[in-house]
């Protein structure tokens, strides 16, 4: 069984506040530089959005400006470093998911368990919302990795074990893919409450992602066995 998760298991450490940083010692080893940089610009951009300068990055950092850009060298750069230090993908997830030795929804408990850890952060959460309002197409690649190698294959495996016929055409992967971004959502959404809007969520979020599963699959396969029976109407009309 996974480890139980609280929302404060996934909380960001406590980071000083602007203006009170202790001074880095300025002979650093490139490798250990670059690290301290990205880090401090995790926090800085999930603070501030990508308009955060990045002189006042430099100033937390305590080096300076040209300093900042020898180790990346636009502003540009350095977003699209802070973005896959923070949006990394564990292929353990896709195993686990097609594991079909697991009931699925033991499956789909510990998939989204583990899936939580990483995305119910403040970096995770502020950035990609950020991400989305302001910089059109940065988050399109992973939400084209989530779509195929999550909820395609979640589905399938939702419809393989209830015994559905797999979807017959456009409108069927359609219906699979907005019932699966219902579940997705839910939880995606608690990091949204309680990151952007700052209100209170529930501490225990193996608890809530269990009865969120077990909500799901007692409607799902229903609805998409009422959805398969009516394709196949409609399909029977048209050759009548």
């Amino acid at each position: 069984m996974p480890k139980k998760t609280r929302m404060a298991d996934v909380a960001p450490q406590n980071n000083p506040a602007p203006g009170n940083e202790t001074s880095v010692t300025r002979r650093l080893a490139p490798e250990v530089r670059e690290r301290q940089i990205v880090l401090k610009a995790v926090e800085h951009f999930a603070t501030h959005g990508f308009s955060g300068s990045t002189r006042e990055l430099a100033r937390q950092l305590g080096v300076t400006q040209p300093l900042l850009y020898r180790y990346f060298p636009s502003k540009e750069a350095l977003i699209d470093r802070v973005y896959d230090e923070v949006y990394q993908w564990d292929s353990s997830w896709e195993h686990l998911i097609k594991d079909r030795s697991v009931p699925i929804q033991e499956r789909m408990v510990r998939f989204y368990s583990a899936y939580s850890t990483v995305i119910l952060r403040r970096e995770w959460i502020r950035i990609f919302i950020f991400a989305g309002l302001t910089r059109e197409g940065i988050n399109s690649k992973y939400l084209s990795r989530l779509r195929e190698r999550v909820f395609l294959p979640v589905m399938a495996e939702i419809r393989a074990a209830y015994d559905l016929p797999a979807p017959s055409g456009t409108k069927q992967r359609e219906i699979d893919l907005e019932l699966i971004w219902s579940l997705h959502a839910s939880i995606f959404y608690l990091g949204v409450r309680k990151w952007i809007y700052g209100l209170p969520v529930t501490d225990d979020i193996d608890e809530h992602i269990a009865r969120q599963v077990d909500a799901f699959l007692h409607g799902v396969p229903a609805a998409l066995a009422r959805a398969s029976k009516a394709s196949a109407r409609v399909k029977a009309k048209s050759r009548a």
